[in-house]
This record gives structure tokens, C-alpha cells and sequence, in this order.
């Protein structure tokens, strides 16, 4: 049973659809020297952002298959190391959208119109309306900088406040952000124009101190700035600077550079800013739908499947996973047969698809070949994630193509396995929803479904040779299931698979290689 470490607060309705997967401890307040002493005992670790799941974290986790984070960044996730031990990172991307657009919009209200500051003031006993005047939403412009899923909710919001809205984002075309009632323009424009800017923008090495001081200087006089998306996004203290100067009229931050924010942190002591200690996700409704969505992630990586919304992986579409999974199992037993049918380390690989494969993730079931190829030939966990990188460790070059033109099935994958010793080719397609088979070997034609235990010789044909394997098998009390051969021709090179219920011990084996007409016999366990 795989046991799940879950170690921040998650919702009761995540953990109860972890259960049915394995054994749940649910850890929030561990310290972290209690995590890496235990995390080597875990399968799955599921997190928020308290975490820090860095690489030391990772390394100690010697048998972890999935990261869950219940939220939508993963900057508390060293990827690149989970990436490297094979370990599928996950999140849940689309689960907090509404909950960060509406805490957007409340600190952008708040900032313009000081609700904070009065509430304050009004506690203190004071009832001083002229000094807390504030601006008015109404024909005002926002410039949001980011205009991926939150930045679009909060465009819409914007609209009905009766905002003219400003949008940059370079990686969005021009005639969407149109769509959303926005103007595209470039990011100095923005900044000139905008009354309101609010930052939506991932974090990477290019958005890093995207407002830095040089850049909040050209900022039009007077301007507010929110921020719901990543502290690093803002050079905090310039911004401090230009709040001081009175260039920038206050700030709304949710998210900073160090969280919590050092007590000396200038931000934190100027009264006409908000802060809120990083509650973009933290609603009741949020928290309930990231929970559920990670945790169906992780139990369906625990169960062999794909999760929707990998971070290491390129993602699969909900409405595709169902068709997908079995292709992904074929073309995994794919590679396991090429590993231990071959004798020389495979160089090159080629993946065709054959047949009607529109909207499918052919990189991706490419990739399940690399996972069977390598799952024989280390003691290393191998899967979808790091089996693109251990191929170019070993010098190995994957391949894939697709043609529309069916061949004998509809929908067929064919590989072929280069060595120095010449090549293998095999095809395999999938009947009806999960009965999988391989259809050919070389061009030898052959029907067998690619799972247990499976004895594979090469002959030629001749009267006698499979009689003479099956009476030495049942000699020895083993079982045979199911039996293919196939041939070139009456008396050609034939290839015969047998499907044994027991193992076949090697002095078994050996005394079938010795069989009179058999060429070759190995053993191929899936």
C-alpha cells in the first residue's frame, strides 16, 4: 500500500480521496528535520506553499513518485530535482483562479478608496472623513501585466467597474486580449498610461524585478500598484522609495520577496499601503477545489496513470486521458520487449503513429517507449519525466512521426530499435478501449496481448518444434496461457510466443535454446 505524506493544512475533502489510495499522514506541523528524516518512507508528498520541498528534501525521498502542490505556483518545488529523480510534480492551475481575480479586485478597492486606513482610524476613536477622500474605479485605467487565466477574470471585473483596461502580455496574441474588452500595448505604455497596474505575471529569470526602480519611474504619477501573483515580481524597495516620494501613491501587496516580510521591511510601516499576508488562494471554495484536484493527481500517478495537470510533463487534457492511457501502457510494453528481446544497447529509436491521431499527445506516448526500453536495464525509477533525460545521458536518439494512412489497425504505433548488431521493429495497436496487443515483430505477423509472462523463440519451420517446447514445458509444471507464432512462409523463419502462467527458471531455458530447430529463446516478463 503507497503511503502519502501530506504536510500543510489541506481540505478534508482532498485527504479523504488520498485514502484511497494508501496510507495518509497528514503532518502540517512537522519541522523540516522531521521531513527529511521521514520523507524516504513516503511514495507521494502533497504540500501548499509552506513547504520548501528544495533538493535536499527531494534526495531524502528516496521512493517518491509525485509532488502534489495544492495551489497554483511551485516556486516552494525544486522541479528541476524532482525532474532528475523521475519524479512527477503536479499542481492545480486552474483551482484558485477566482478566489486570486476577486482578492485582486478587493485590495484594489481597498487601496483606492483606504477602507483600511479608515477602519483603523475609526477604532481609534477618530472621525476624520477629509483624510481619508479617496479615488474613484469609474473611467480610470488599469494596466494588468499578465493576461493568462487570473489576469483575464480580473479584466472582466475591471469592465464592469466601467475601467478602461490596459493588457500586456507577450505571449498572447493581440486579438484575444481584444476579446476581453482590453488594449494591447507594450509594457512602457502601459506603464505610462495605467492609473492602476496589477501584476499577474509567472516568476521566471525575465520577470524578476519586472518593476525595478528604473521601470517604476516612468510609472504615470499618482499610480497604484497591486500585486497577487509572486513577491519577486517588484523590487520592494524601490517601490518603498517612490511611495515615500510620494511618485507612487500606494501599494496593495498580497505576496513579497521574503514571506513572512522582515519586521524592518519599509512597505510594511507606510500607512497608505494594504497588505494582506499572501491570501490569494485562501477561500473556503479555493481550497476545496485545489485539494480535490491534486489529490486526484496524485492517486492517479500511484495508480499508473497520467495526472491532468503535470508540471514536468506536458499536460493532457481532461477530455483526452481516458483515450490515452491505453496507448501509453502499449507503448510502454513496447519498449520492455525491445529491451529484453534485444542483445545489443538500443542507439536510435523511432516512433511512427499510424492512423487517425488528431489532438493526441504523440510526444508524450513517444516517451512510454523510453520507460519500458529502461526499465530492465536500471535500478533507478524510470517514467515519463526523466526518461527523455537518461535516453541523452546514454547517447540515445528518440524519434517519432505520424502519417494519417492507417496500416493494418486503425490507430498503430510502430517502433524500431537500432543496435550495432541491426534493428527490431515492432507494431501494436489497441482493440476496443484496453485489450492491448502486439500485432507484428520484424514483419513477421503475430497476436498477443503484452502482459505476464511471455516466451519468445526463433526457428524455422518445421514439424515437431512447438511440441517439442510445449511437452518440455509441461516436464517442468509450467502452464502455457496463449500461443502465436508466426512465419514467413512454409518452412521460413517463424517466431513463436508463448504466454506461461510460472516462471521459466534459466535451466528451463536453456535446455529449450538446446532444443533441436530453435535458434533463439528468451524471456520476456512485462
Amino acid at each position: 500500500m503507497a503511503r502519502i505524506l501530506v504536510s500543510d493544512p489541506i481540505a478534508e475533502e482532498g485527504l479523504t480521496i488520498l485514502r484511497q489510495a494508501g496510507e495518509v499522514d497528514y503532518r502540517p506541523g512537522w519541522s523540516r528535520e522531521q521531513l527529511i528524516a521521514a520523507i524516504g518512507a513516503y511514495d507521494a508528498l502533497m504540500v501548499r506553499s509552506q513547504t520548501q520541498v528544495d533538493a535536499t528534501l527531494i534526495e531524502a525521498g528516496t521512493q517518491l513518485k509525485v509532488i502534489g502542490r495544492a495551489g497554483v505556483g511551485v516556486d516552494n518545488i525544486d522541479v528541476d530535482a524532482a525532474t532528475r529523480r523521475g519524479i512527477v510534480v503536479v499542481n492545480s492551475p486552474e483551482g484558485n483562479t477566482i478566489a486570486a481575480a476577486e482578492l485582486t479586485f478587493a485590495l484594489l478597492l481597498a487601496l483606492a478608496r483606504k477602507v483600511p486606513q479608515a477602519d483603523r482610524s475609526l477604532r481609534a476613536g477618530e472621525w476624520k472623513r477629509s483624510a481619508l477622500t479617496g479615488v474613484e474605479l469609474y473611467k480610470k485605467t488599469l494596466g494588468i501585466i499578465g493576461i493568462g487565466k487570473i489576469g483575464r477574470e480580473v479584466a472582466r471585473r475591471a469592465r464592469a467597474f466601467g475601467m478602461q483596461v490596459l493588457a500586456y502580455d507577450p505571449f498572447v496574441p493581440s486579438a484575444h486580449v481584444q476579446q476581453l474588452g482590453a488594449e494591447p500595448v507594450n509594457l512602457d505604455e502601459l506603464l505610462a498610461r495605467s492609473d492602476f497596474i496589477s501584476l499577474h505575471a509567472p516568476l521566471t529569470p525575465e520577470t524578476h524585478h519586472l518593476l525595478n526602480r528604473e521601470r517604476l519611474t516612468r510609472t504615470k504619477p499618482g499610480v497604484r500598484i497591486i500585486n497577487c501573483a509572486r513577491g519577486e515580481l517588484i523590487d520592494v524597495d524601490a517601490l518603498a522609495e517612490l511611495i515615500d516620494s510620494g511618485h507612487v501613491a500606494g501599494a496593495a501587496l498580497d505576496v513579497f520577496p521574503q514571506e513572512p516580510p522582515p519586521p524592518d521591511s519599509r512597505v510594511l510601516h507606510q500607512p497608505q499601503n494594504v497588505l494582506t499576508p499572501h491570501l490569494g488562494a485562501s477561500t473556503e471554495e479555493a481550497q476545496v477545489k485545489v485539494a480535490i484536484d491534486v489529490a486526484e493527481q496524485i492517486v492517479a500517478v500511484l495508480r499508473g496513470g497520467v495526472p491532468r495537470s503535470p508540471v514536468n510533463l506536458p499536460p493532457i487534457p481532461p477530455e483526452q486521458l481516458e483515450r490515452v492511457q491505453p496507448y501509453l501502457q502499449l507503448a510502454e510494453r513496447m519498449g520492455r520487449l525491445h529491451a529484453q528481446l534485444l542483445s545489443a544497447p538500443v542507439e536510435s529509436l523511432q516512433v511512427r503513429f499510424s492512423g487517425d491521431w488528431e489532438g493526441m499527445p504523440l510526444d508524450i506516448i513517444a516517451r512510454a517507449t523510453l520507460v519500458g526500453l529502461f526499465a530492465h536495464t536500471t535500478d533507478a525509477p524510470v517514467n515519463l519525466v526523466n526518461a527523455p533525460l537518461i535516453a541523452q545521458q546514454r547517447g540515445l536518439k528518440l524519434e517519432w512521426s505520424h502519417r494519417a494512412e492507417s496500416e493494418l489497425y486503425p490507430d498503430t504505433i510502430t517502433t524500431r530499435a537500432t543496435t550495432a548488431q541491426g534493428e527490431q521493429r515492432l507494431s501494436g495497436t489497441v482493440f476496443g478501449r484496453h485489450d492491448l496487443r502486439i500485432t507484428h515483430l520484424d514483419d513477421l505477423f503475430v497476436d498477443i496481448k503484452p502482459e505476464g509472462i511471455l516466451l519468445v523463440t526463433e526457428h524455422h519451420d518445421r514439424p515437431g518444434i512447438i511440441g517439442r517446447v510445449g511437452t518440455l514445458l509441461g516436464s517442468h509444471q509450467i502452464n502455457i496461457a496463449g500461443m502465436h507464432v508466426g512465419r514467413e512462409r512454409i518452412g521460413g523463419r517463424a517466431v513463436m510466443m508463448l504466454q506461461v502462467d510460472d516462471p521459466i527458471p534459466p535451466d528451463v531455458l536453456a535446455q529449450i535454446r538446446q532444443l533441436e530447430g530453435v535458434e533463439s529463446a528468451r524471456v520476456v516478463v512485462f
